[in-house]
């Protein structure tokens, strides 16, 4: 009697679960479409615009992230150094090269879960294109580690985990256009790895 109303809850129950996990793993796996890959760095010029697919205004929504307007600038994302590695804070990376022409740009890290790595409040977490040393044409070198380097350091804390270099360009003539294949971005460069 009850038989086919058992059936029917049950079958409810397991698509209703498996639609929300899928929607769940689609919101964690990607920001949307239409991403930029330059190197190791990714950008989705179109997530923060009112022409974002859906999976982007979702995966917006869900993080509760204010994010920078077309016009406003451009964020890019590594993961992984230059020859595809993984960054992983027990190793060491440098960070070469120039960025695209912005009136001004930050460089951050954070963990897999787009929080700030802890690191000693006396260290140095972040980057911006005011207090970074430069040579005379613009370029940069920029070591990325969780202990102390000369020159431009970028610190990453001692907990082992992987992270993710947050670049953000503002006030940008690369946010609007077409051509952002061509642009030329920093190289990530592993160095040497201590052991976990």
């Amino acid at each position: 009697m009850f038989r086919v109303p058992v059936i029917i809850a049950a079958i409810v129950a397991i698509a209703f679960g498996g639609a929300m996990l899928s929607a769940v793993y689609a919101l964690q796996a990607t920001i949307g479409f239409g991403s930029i890959a330059i190197g190791p760095w990714t950008a989705w010029p179109l997530a923060q615009t009112e022409r974002a697919d859906p999976y982007a205004k979702a995966h917006r929504a869900r993080a509760g992230q204010l994010l920078l307007g077309d016009a406003e600038g451009l964020v890019f994302f590594a993961d992984s150094d230059s020859d595809g590695e993984r960054l992983v804070v027990e190793c060491n990376y440098v960070i070469s090269g120039q960025t695209p022409p912005a009136r001004f740009w930050t460089l951050h890290a954070t963990d897999a879960d787009d929080a700030l790595l802890e690191v000693n409040s006396d260290f140095p977490s972040a980057f911006h294109s005011q207090n970074v040393a430069k040579r005379q044409n613009g370029a940069f070198v920029i070591n990325v580690s969780g202990t102390p380097k000369t020159g431009n350091w970028l610190a990453t804390g001692r907990r082992y985990q992987p992270f993710k270099l947050v670049l953000t360009l503002f006030d940008t003539p690369t946010a609007g256009s077409s051509r952002l294949i061509d642009l030329q971005m920093p190289e990530i460069i592993r160095q040497e790895c201590r052991n976990g």
